[in-house]
């Protein structure tokens, strides 16, 4: 398997355990429908989906997809493991009711091009869901900008710096949930596309 994927887990526990995990259990069972994940890793979010009628769980990595297909999930939950990329989703427009992205739009190369694709792939009135981080204010807003050039060689591609929220706006979708946490760096959004544009 790939080195990265091998080592996510590990890298990724402490983190898990004090912030995300309970962010994840807040935000993901928000899910309905027929569910796409983008990015999906080695499946973190596979225990909290709930009302989900099916699951297509996606990731540009196969060493991702191999863990999460042994992680633990409900079930009752239909999942499908495919191998995609976010800029160029393998589905039909308005396959889905629900899309989700977790720690993703951080590293994905083209972040306007993906939200493009999700907005395509998401039936009218669909959920987009994201727990991202983002560019902080004031001086930790700077720090994460000097500290980006590191991190995208460590964290294959990860920037601190990305504005993520504004992109989500910019692509055409209407924030009806915005919550920030730890210093304003974690976001959990619920989104939808603007039928205006």
């Amino acid at each position: 398997m790939g080195r990265f994927a091998d080592n996510y887990d590990n890298c990724m526990r402490p983190l898990e355990r004090r912030f995300l995990e309970v962010r994840r259990q807040r935000l993901i069972p928000r899910a309905v429908g027929d569910v796409l994940e983008i990015g999906g890793g080695t499946g973190a979010n596979l225990p909290f989906y709930a009302a989900v009628t099916s699951l297509v769980f996606t990731d540009p990595d196969p060493a991702m997809l191999w863990i999460a297909a042994t992680k633990p999930r409900p079930p009752q939950l239909a999942v499908t493991f495919l191998e995609a990329t976010a800029e160029a989703l393998p589905f039909p427009a308005a396959s889905f009711d629900t899309v989700v992205t977790t720690l993703v739009l951080c590293s994905v190369r083209h972040p306007g091009q993906a939200l493009a694709e999700i907005r395509r792939v998401l039936r009218p009135g669909g959920r987009f869901l994201a727990l991202e981080h983002i560019r902080p204010r004031g001086w930790l807003g700077y720090l994460a900008d000097a500290l980006t050039p590191l991190q995208k060689r460590l964290a294959a591609g990860c920037h601190l710096n990305r504005q993520t929220h504004r992109d989500i706006r910019q692509a055409g979708f209407s924030i009806h949930r915005e919550q920030l946490s730890i210093l304003d760096i974690l976001a959990e959004i619920e989104a939808v596309a603007d039928e205006n544009r």
